[in-house]
């Protein structure tokens, strides 16, 4: 997902506490959707799911996160994808035919018994339908957190409303949120807590990048970051053989984006385009950022009567939004 900048902007990304950041947070919901179902599941890797088979492990991610950023004093919106342009269809393609082979091989490795098979299976296959999407939307509806559907990406629309000051932080986990200009970008906010990385449990900060700092520190300008990612791989555009972070960068700064560009072995993308769309994307300022306080009853009836989640883990998890500021993480999950 995104684009691979990891190696130019990790010097610039000052890691933080969850409970030391303050504002209005625009959540990528897609792809915190996207984490929740990757995360959150049995050691076979088979989801959270209710008596009747509907998946519950994102509903489960959601809430708990959520209730964690009210707990600090953070606002939350989240933001869902709209209508994908069409330079990502390709991209988009790719993932659903990757998914698809992943699904069948956590089939294959359930029926082998083979366990640490189907879990990696499993994680690669998670993808959110339109039924996860639609009770996700339901979810944030009963505990009164606004959420909103952008014209098009979700990391543009929220990079969109930091610029306008209505948003601290965006947050997601795809660099290209710097490239759709977020002032600040927030990661890890999602997934921060223990991991299990290649066999090893890491414990993940919250990170926040602010992106006049990682131009001014490499000497670039936004277009020219954005070359760089056009020369290494986009969402909206395969990269050139090759070329990674570092190389682009110096492509970029000496000059010869246009000679590199032309070893792609994709010659009809019209790369004007897909700068076009980093710079000027589909956005909105036809929102309403208002957070009422929670209903307790309404939220317990939607989670427990509806998805049969526990009452007295629901309920005593909602009693810490007002009583305490220790934050719940998904710690238990890895």
């Amino acid at each position: 997902m995104g684009t691979a900048l990891k190696e130019l902007v990790k010097d610039y990304a000052k890691p933080c506490k969850t409970e030391d950041l303050s504002g209005v947070v625009a959540i990528d919901a897609f792809n915190a959707l996207y984490q929740f179902l990757t995360i959150i599941r049995q050691p076979d890797g088979t989801p959270l799911m209710d008596s009747s088979g509907r998946m519950t492990s994102h509903l489960s991610g959601i809430f708990y996160r959520t209730v964690s950023l009210l707990e600090v004093g953070l606002q939350p919106v989240f933001i869902f994808d709209g209508k994908p342009p069409e330079l990502k269809k390709a991209t988009n393609e790719e993932r659903h035919a990757r998914r698809e082979e992943a699904e069948q091989k956590f089939q294959e490795a359930q029926k082998a018994g083979d366990t640490e098979a189907a879990y990696k299976y499993a994680r690669a296959a998670a993808r959110p339908d339109e039924a996860i999407i639609q009770s996700a939307k339901d979810l944030l509806t009963a505990m009164n957190i606004p959420y909103l559907i952008a014209p098009s990406e979700g990391e543009a629309q929220a990079a969109h409303m930091v610029m306008k000051g209505d948003v601290t932080y965006a947050a997601s986990q795809d660099y290209d949120t710097l490239l759709f200009g977020s002032p600040s970008f927030l990661r890890n906010l999602t997934v921060s807590g223990r991991r299990k990385v290649q066999g090893r449990t890491i414990q993940v900060q919250p990170e926040v990048i602010t992106l006049k700092n990682v131009l001014s520190g490499l000497s670039l300008t936004r277009e020219e970051l954005i070359q760089i990612a056009i020369l290494i791989g986009t969402d909206f555009n395969p990269g050139v053989p090759g070329i990674g972070a570092k190389r682009g960068l110096k492509a970029v700064k000496g000059g010869e984006f246009e000679k590199t560009l032309h070893q792609a072995p994709h010659s009809d993308i019209d790369y004007d385009e897909v700068m076009a769309f980093f710079l000027h994307p589909p956005v909105t300022d036809e929102y309403s950022l208002l957070w009422k306080p929670l209903n307790a009853e309404t939220v317990r009836a939607f989670l427990c009567d509806d998805y049969e989640f526990s009452d007295e883990k629901i309920m005593r998890t909602l009693g810490k939004v007002a009583n305490t500021k220790e934050q719940k993480s998904l710690d238990q999950w890895f």
